[in-house]
């Protein structure tokens, strides 16, 4: 039985460490994966099919979150939540300018 009830352990379950590290990884590597959509507005000036609530969305999620890391004192939920303000960012000025 784990010292604390609460923390569960076992199969499936992943050490903290190695959570901390995945969890870091993903915001990476979803970040990379939207900078294309940045730059196909921006540069290609394409923003055909672009929805500006769904981005505002994820704008207004990534502040909330980023406030909720600062609350915490969590640097590793703050600091993606930064880079995710500014992707977002980008990309609903980019749909304004270009449209």
């Amino acid at each position: 039985m784990p010292p604390n009830p609460a923390t569960p352990e076992g199969p499936g379950v992943l050490p903290t460490g190695m959570l901390t590290r995945l969890i870091g990884s993903l915001s990476i590597v979803t970040m990379i994966m939207t900078i294309p959509q940045v730059l196909t507005i921006w540069i290609g000036h394409q923003a055909a099919g672009v929805s500006l609530l769904s981005w505002s969305s994820y704008l207004a999620s990534a502040v909330v979150w980023f406030w909720y890391g600062l609350q915490k004192h969590d640097k590793h939920i703050y600091l993606p939540c930064v880079g995710w303000m500014l992707l977002d960012g980008a990309v609903i000025m980019g749909v304004l300018v270009v449209r």
